[in-house]
């Protein structure tokens, strides 16, 4: 017998309806010093206690993660497979991706943060927790 996850699994290399082992992955961004000053880790507890409440824990994970090269404009929070980002996420707007997307399916439009892809740091004497 193999152990799990050992050997190839052929109908699953080709599916575009999951994303392996959970239905959608979130990551917050809680290091380095601009997530951070502005309390990414209160943040993260709250999408992951919004999970574990809603009983979503087979389906949805919470991670942290590095930098996603968007320093001040956190805390920031992608959601994937969609690939949806938000920007400056409070406790309160948290809670509200939680309920609203990862529980009811719905972006929510208002908190997403669009920009051009790749860094978009803002000047450091602009970031909190920075200095010039």
């Amino acid at each position: 017998m193999r152990a799990p996850g050992r050997g190839r699994v052929p109908s699953l290399l080709h599916r575009t309806d999951t994303m392996g082992q959970y239905q959608k992955h979130v990551f917050v961004c809680t290091s380095g010093k601009t997530c951070t000053a502005q309390d990414s880790a209160t943040t993260f507890t709250v999408l992951r206690d919004a999970v574990k409440e809603a009983g979503l824990q087979q389906q949805v994970r919470v991670n942290h993660a590095g930098c996603m090269a968007q320093c001040g404009h956190g805390p920031m929070v992608v959601v994937y497979p969609e690939d949806t980002w938000y920007d400056g996420v409070t406790a309160d707007a948290a809670r509200r991706i939680a309920q609203e997307h990862l529980v009811g399916g719905r972006v929510v439009d208002d908190l997403r943060y669009v920009a051009p892809p790749g860094d978009n740091k803002l000047p450091k004497d602009q970031r909190p927790g920075e200095t010039g």
